[in-house]
Parts: C-alpha cells; structure tokens; sequence
C-alpha cells in the first residue's frame, strides 16, 4: 500500500515540475492527500479526491491525478478543480480559494455516476446499488469538490473539503433502457 508521504511527494513533485504550489491549508491538503491514498488502494490509481471515480480505469483515465482537467483549470482560475494544485502568485497575492466550474464533460460524469441495478446498497466500493422508488436514499453531489454519497440527507459537512450541508445538491439519474 502507498504511503501517505510517498502520495505527498508524488504530488509534491509533480507540482515543482510544472510550476504549481500545493494548497497551503496544511489540513485541507492533509485530507486532498488521504483522498489520493484511498483512492489508490480502493482502485489501484489515483483517481482525483474530489471526484466519483467509477472503478474502471479505462473511464476514470482522465481524473487519475493530476487530472486532464488540472493544467487549464490552474491557467483559468489558478488552482485545479480540487484545490490541490496552486499557481505560486495565487498564493503570493492572498486570492481567495472558491470553487471554480467543473470542466470534466457530463457525459464522462454520468459514467461514475450511473447506478445500475440488481445488487443490495450496502455492496463495497465498485459495486451496483439498487435503489427502489420507495427508497429515501438520494445521491448527493458536493457542489464544491465534487464528493458524492448515497444518503437519506446530505452529510454535515463534506469529508473531502469540509463544504458545510447547504453546498450539496442532489443528483438527477436518468434512466436508460
């Protein structure tokens, strides 16, 4: 298993290579870091923390860190989707860290997204989940970093980037067939 530090100076070099900073937030970048961790072990990549990775590489190719969608989120806004990666004058400048738009196309997005059915909720990571129309269970979408979870309410706060109950909206599947 990867280890945390050895997650940190992946990123950590990555970042000098291409002129970025990490997010300066010491237990923001704590948790970004974990995320990578988990993600690696659960997936075997490492697929963005802020993202809903699907389990199969071949779809999740584009937001295995650092993303496709990083170098011209950084070159936009200053910082990637996840706030991992920091451009250094956002930094020297004190420039507030806000969400930025989510750049990975929503056809993509639904590919993690889609709940296929047939097996029970409580299945691990990688597995489909039934959800019957009676069900109080809505998938709920962090609007900050893009965490989703199956819920009956949104959680308190995001467990990726902190995000208070009000930054989730839920997730309007469509249904195929």
């Amino acid at each position: 298993m990867t280890t945390i530090e050895q997650v940190r100076a992946r990123v950590e070099s990555d970042a000098r290579a291409h002129g970025h900073r990490l997010h300066p937030d010491p237990g923001f970048l704590q948790g970004l870091l974990e995320g990578l961790q988990r993600n690696e072990a659960r997936y075997g990549y490492p697929a963005c923390p802020c993202r809903l990775a699907s389990g199969t590489l071949e779809v999740d190719r584009d937001i295995i860190c650092p993303c496709d969608y990083r170098d011209p989120d950084v070159q936009e806004f200053g910082y990637c989707y996840c706030a991992l990666y920091v451009r250094p004058d956002v930094l020297t400048r004190g420039t507030p860290i806000t969400p930025i738009p989510e750049r990975r196309p929503a056809a993509k997005q639904a590919r993690s997204y889609a709940i296929p059915a047939g097996t029970p909720a409580a299945q691990p990571v990688g597995t489909a989940i039934t959800v019957s129309a009676t069900s109080r269970l809505t998938l709920w979408y962090c609007q900050q970093c893009g965490y989703v979870c199956l819920r009956e309410e949104p959680p308190y706060q995001c467990p990726i980037c902190r995000a208070k109950k009000e930054l989730f909206a839920p997730v309007t599947l469509v249904a195929r067939g």
